[in-house]
């Protein structure tokens, strides 16, 4: 391994190895707390744009496979972890997570003092980074660092979203739903077909009139990368179909999109909410669940409007949002990720609560 940089915004620096791919990676520098599932971590579309921490210090000793990823290839920029374990054993592994990331072309460092960056992420918030060679100065890795983009204001969906619309699960199924691809994982679509269901997954610019043309029995708006601020085409469709009578569910940015179509508003966390021990209450069963999480935009309740919307879910960190439901429509959607992967399985009973409401309209 060759020595290396993790230089962030501020001027922070972090010397470590490299491994990976040997080019550079730019991006915002966001840390994860799950301590397994780390290849679903890399493959999740949502971390688009973004280098990703792991808290948990050693990472790679299971290797990777061809059954983890919930994409088609790495999503995030780059990785940092504390320790990279090149020796890996498991009984479905395939090759190393450095020949991994090699194939996909991303950059990663380990040797990182992983625990004080992540408390400097939490103090200071989310913050651009580059991971780069020892060979450039510091003030040209900054200055490149300033060059990336800000991820306010940032629409990345068009890069993530299935190019063409397709359609998945048996022909002579029960229900149809319409599902916007926003950049999902595989595991959402895995959940859906658990069901008497064919979907069709739609690019994420499909107008809401292509949607009401395919007459679902329900539609679902999917997680994805970026600001939900961002992404007009996704709040207009949102707003259009929440009061169209058919049965909706949206996860993440699909619930933050509700959020805005609904007439609220979403601002930035300091430095979000990724990992799988996150406590959620739920207030219509009033229990808690242990949730999947990964966004750094949250849902602002006092712009809701209590008339046309009421809270179903909060965090138990932070009291911020993670759940509403329409007063009027069957219309539902969490912030979280009830399929996991990683994470527990504590909220997966949302799919099947989805699916009774599909059928009691249909």
């Amino acid at each position: 391994m060759s020595k290396g940089i993790l230089l962030l915004e501020d001027g922070t620096a972090f010397e470590g190895e490299l491994f990976g791919d040997a080019g550079d990676a730019t991006g915002e520098v966001v840390f994860n707390t799950s301590l397994t599932g780390y290849q679903e971590i890399l493959t999740d579309p949502s971390y688009s744009g973004q280098i990703v921490v792991m808290t948990y210090p050693l990472i790679g000793n299971y290797g990777a496979n061809n059954t983890d990823e919930e994409s088609e290839k790495i999503q995030v920029s780059g990785l940092v972890v504390g320790n990279y374990e090149d020796n890996w054993s498991n009984f479905r592994g395939m090759e190393s997570l450095d020949e991994y990331l090699k194939q996909n072309r991303i950059p990663a460092i380990s040797g990182i003092d992983t625990r004080a960056l992540t408390k400097i992420i939490r103090s200071c918030g989310a913050m651009r980074g580059i991971i780069s060679k020892k060979t450039s100065s510091l003030q040209k890795l900054i200055n490149r660092v300033k060059d990336s983009p800000v991820m306010s204001g940032l629409d990345l969906v068009t890069n993530v979203t299935t190019k063409k619309s397709y359609e998945t699960g048996p022909s002579n199924a029960k229900y149809r739903i319409a599902f916007y691809d926003f950049g999902t994982k595989k595991n959402i679509i895995r959940e859906f077909l658990n069901f008497d269901v064919k979907l069709k997954v739609f690019n994420a610019k499909a107008s809401y009139k292509e949607i009401l043309d395919y007459k679902p029995d329900g539609i679902f708006l999917s997680n994805g990368p970026g600001d939900p601020s961002a992404v007009g085409y996704g709040i207009e469709n949102a707003a259009s179909l929440a009061e169209s009578g058919i049965p909706v569910f949206g996860i993440c940015l699909g619930h933050q999109l509700l959020a805005l179509g609904l007439g609220g508003a979403t601002y930035k966390l300091k430095f979000g909410h990724r990992g799988g021990n996150h406590p959620v209450k739920n207030h219509q069963k009033n229990s808690i669940e242990i949730t999947s999480q990964n966004h750094g935009f949250a849902v602002d309740e006092s712009s809701l409007d209590p008339k046309k919307v009421r809270v179903t879910h909060t965090n138990l960190y932070d009291g911020t949002n993670e759940g509403i439901a329409h007063r009027k429509f069957p219309v539902m959607s969490v912030q979280y990720h009830p399929e996991a992967s990683p994470g527990p399985h504590d909220s997966k009973y949302l799919f099947s609560d989805f699916m009774k409401v599909v059928a009691k309209y249909k």
